[in-house]
């Protein structure tokens, strides 16, 4: 019921985790997909060699979030290579530990470098890109983080605050152009990001039991959401935050 051939999409942080589970998804959807990635050459390559075969309009760009050169070189590659950019999703994203007392400002400002400033730098760029094609779907990942905070990730639960602001003024400010802005806020999510954590696995277990669904997401349970938004069944919903969380933060 989702078609989006014609359409193209740009997912930053698309070579891994959430970001690649969008990458399938689109690409099962019709869509033509550019996606970014920052440090590995080898897993965007791989990547695009195993979906070569449902699809040719896939490219890869390598990226850094905290450059606004990188950025702007790469939005402005993705439409020269593809001739729009209808759908925008704001995934690439760190996650570091910070306990509050003794957290550097490297540390702070790197967090908030690349969830935060990185996002809105994709997003300002792709904005006239979609007003001259008459609107755009933009969709950020937030976190579940930045509606309740994140003890000991302090400087992550208010980069994702931030973003879950930026997405509601967005959404009115981008109205009248049809250009619609929504988050994606997922919980604990089974990606690499979380490996530190849940190599412990008796923790892991503990995060799955607090969890009402008694389930950590999977990629794809993040990226099924992200597809909804992006698509013609979603013309009616901006400045949306969407929960994926399996019912373990109620809140909107």
């Amino acid at each position: 019921m989702i078609n989006l051939k014609g359409k193209t999409v740009l997912i930053t942080g698309g070579s891994r985790g959430i970001g690649k589970a969008c990458v399938e998804y689109f690409i099962r959807a019709g869509a033509n997909v550019a996606l970014t990635y920052r440090v590995r050459d080898d897993r965007a390559n791989e990547l695009i060699t195993n979906l070569s075969s449902q699809t040719k309009k896939i490219k890869a760009y390598k990226c850094s979030l905290e450059s606004e050169s990188d950025i702007i070189s790469t939005v402005d590659k993705v439409f020269v290579d593809f001739s729009s950019i209808d759908i925008l999703v704001s995934n690439a994203g760190i996650w570091e530990y910070g306990d509050a007392e003794k957290m550097t400002l490297e540390n702070w400002n790197r967090t908030l470098a690349i969830n935060l400033t990185g996002s809105m730098l994709f997003t300002r760029e792709v904005i006239p890109f979609m007003k001259k094609i008459g609107g755009g779907k933009i969709i950020i990942i937030t976190s579940t983080a930045g509606q309740r905070g994140e003890a000991f990730h302090s400087h992550y639960a208010a980069s994702k605050g931030a973003l879950i602001s930026y997405v509601k003024s967005l959404s009115t400010e981008l109205a009248q152009y049809n250009i619609l802005v929504n988050s994606v806020a997922p919980g604990w999510v089974d990606t690499e990001m979380c490996d530190p954590v849940f190599c412990n696995e008796d923790y892991e277990e503990e995060v799955r039991l607090n969890i009402p669904l008694k389930k950590i997401a999977a990629p794809e349970d993040i990226a099924g959401p992200v597809l909804f938004l992006a698509s013609d069944l979603a013309n009616h919903i901006t400045g949306e935050i969407l929960n994926v969380n399996g019912g373990s933060v109620l809140c909107g």
